[in-house]
């Protein structure tokens, strides 16, 4: 098969479906009706002669030809996406662009705040919306355009460029004149942990996780799904709550809390900026990656 027989549209296709894992999310992302997806892949297997994707379930399998095919196609659907943004200039004090960011609602407290400000002084007219994504949706949504960034602890997206910003870590935070404190002050062992009650958000699953490997489940009274709730309930009654130590510094500071640090596993993270290298060329994607550096990132 020759090149010139391929249309640049049948590869954005075959990337879409791809990534998407199937013909229906493929349609929405590229704005084309499924009928059309799936003539455009049938053209394509003809060319290729090879089915290229089977059926799994609610979606679609890659067959090992489409696997060896996808890092080329991507690669050279970015370049023409970097050669094509090369010329294109971003003003921040023109812009009404609006940058789509995968936070979770404790990343929002911790960036938000200071982004805002920011763009406030430097780029009056730009927007900001969040737009959570589930862990195993980020790469691909990167990707496909549905979010610009990405913030926070996600060790296990591995497909993105990423600029670490902070190393953090896991304390308890919890209410000042804590029974546990007049006992024991805030000196805290592992087994002292067993002693104290929990709250956690049902939707931080590393917190969860930490939580089961010191076997205090048993100990957690109150699940909820949001983080923004936490400091009162803990302010207002006996429960703590294991939370990042940046966070739980700005509680403490106003006052009514207290933060011990146990020496429990997985306590220590890093909290990065992820993008896709399929944009990193865009003026605009390339202004905001600096914004964060310049705001968030410690130094050496």
């Amino acid at each position: 098969m020759n090149i010139k027989d391929v249309d640049l549209n049948l590869l954005r296709l075959f990337d879409a479906v791809y990534r998407m894992r199937g013909v229906s999310r493929a349609a929405e992302v590229l704005h084309m009706s499924q009928p059309a997806v799936s003539q455009g892949l049938a053209r394509l297997r003809v060319l290729l002669r090879d089915p290229l994707f089977v059926r799994a379930g609610s979606g679609v399998r890659p067959t090992p030809r489409a696997d060896r095919l996808a890092h080329a196609v991507q690669s050279a659907l970015g370049t023409l996406d970097q050669a094509l943004n090369e010329s294109s200039i971003f003003d921040p004090q023109e812009s009404r662009r609006t940058f789509r960011i995968h936070m979770s609602d404790i990343g929002e407290g911790r960036f938000l705040p200071e982004i805002l400000v920011a763009l406030r002084e430097r780029a009056p007219g730009v927007r900001i919306e969040t737009r959570p994504v589930a862990a195993a949706d980020i790469a691909d949504a990167l990707d496909s355009g549905r979010i610009d960034f990405a913030f926070g602890f996600l060790p296990n997206i591995k497909e993105t460029q990423s600029e670490r910003l902070l190393n953090d870590r896991y304390v308890v935070l919890m209410r000042e004149g804590h029974p546990y404190l007049q006992r024991r002050g805030s000196r805290v062992t592992l087994g002292d942990l067993h002693k104290l009650d929990f709250v956690a958000v049902r939707t931080h699953t590393n917190i969860l996780r930490i939580l089961q490997l010191l076997n205090l489940e048993d100990r957690l009274r109150l699940t909820t799904e949001h983080f923004v709730v936490l400091p009162a309930i803990v302010r207002a009654t006996d429960l703590c709550v294991v939370m990042p130590r940046n966070i739980a510094r700005n509680f403490a500071q106003g006052g009514g809390y207290a933060i011990i640090e146990p020496e429990f596993p997985l306590r220590d993270f890093v909290v990065s900026l992820h993008w896709s290298r399929r944009f990193e060329s865009d003026p605009g994607n390339r202004w905001f990656r600096q914004l964060a550096v310049e705001l968030f990132a410690e130094k050496p």
